[in-house]
């Protein structure tokens, strides 16, 4: 229902709805289980400071560099520290003429439930016949006006889901995390010319999601790429079900 008064023709209940259908979606996806936080390790990593310890073996020849020449090249420094798995996402959410309603809805919790998830290493993507970049990877962006974002456009036009999925990893290329994930949540009717399965077999890590009620295409959309995929019920079933295909 506040998805539907998002387009409400009053400004001031349209406005009231967005405010109040962002905060809710990103309670929900901030509440359920812990997601796993992965497990840190001592790495070897080139000098930064606080970055830990200075490996004294791996560092000879450029603390030698002191005894010959009275300086130290930083950049020959190596240094121990703790780091931890890092992974970045870009949601790619449909607003094609075949998603509306309930579905709008659905993608405005999972715009909530990435924020949550790596709110300084994500982006959103809203696609039909174009793509429109509701947050990029490297620009900082407050969840709520994320939420809202994605709430204020409608579905409409064809589908162009290579063009979308060839624009994801073009964000994803942007991040320096080891982990990159891709997260399209789409029925998959591709209706734009493109190949859409080679766009989608580039990509690192692929995760689909389809509503429970409308998921044929893309099953096998999924199966042909070699993509983890799971369905939604509806809103409050996202954040269960990225964690299903993400943990």
């Amino acid at each position: 229902m506040l998805a539907d008064l998002t387009a409400a023709t009053d400004p001031k209940l349209r406005e009231l709805a967005r405010q109040l259908a962002g905060r809710v979606m990103l309670e929900i996806a901030r509440s359920g289980k812990p997601r796993p936080r992965g497990i840190g390790k001592m790495t070897l990593v080139n000098y930064q400071p606080d970055a830990g310890d200075i490996d004294i073996d791996a560092s000879l020849d450029g603390l030698n560099e002191i005894r010959v020449h009275g300086a130290v090249d930083v950049d020959a420094l190596k240094v121990r520290g703790w780091t931890k798995p890092g992974t970045a996402f870009s949601l790619v959410v449909d607003r094609s003429g075949s998603m509306g309603g309930k579905p709008l809805a659905n993608s405005a919790m999972a715009a909530a439930a990435v924020a949550s998830r790596e709110p300084s290493d994500y982006s959103v993507l809203v696609f039909g016949n174009d793509v429109v970049v509701a947050k990029s990877q490297d620009i900082s962006r407050s969840s709520e006006q994320v939420v809202n974002a994605v709430l204020s456009l409608r579905g409409f036009g064809t589908t162009n889901l290579a063009q979308a999925l060839t624009t994801a990893g073009n964000q994803l290329a942007r991040s320096r995390a080891g982990r990159r994930v891709t997260i399209l949540f789409s029925d998959c009717r591709s209706t734009v010319e493109g190949d859409a399965v080679l766009a989608g077999c580039s990509l690192e890590e692929l995760v689909v999601i389809a509503p429970v009620d409308d998921a044929a295409e893309a099953r096998v959309f999924a199966q042909q790429v070699g993509a983890r995929f799971t369905t939604v019920s509806g809103p409050s079933d996202v954040p269960d079900a990225l964690r299903r295909v993400l943990d």
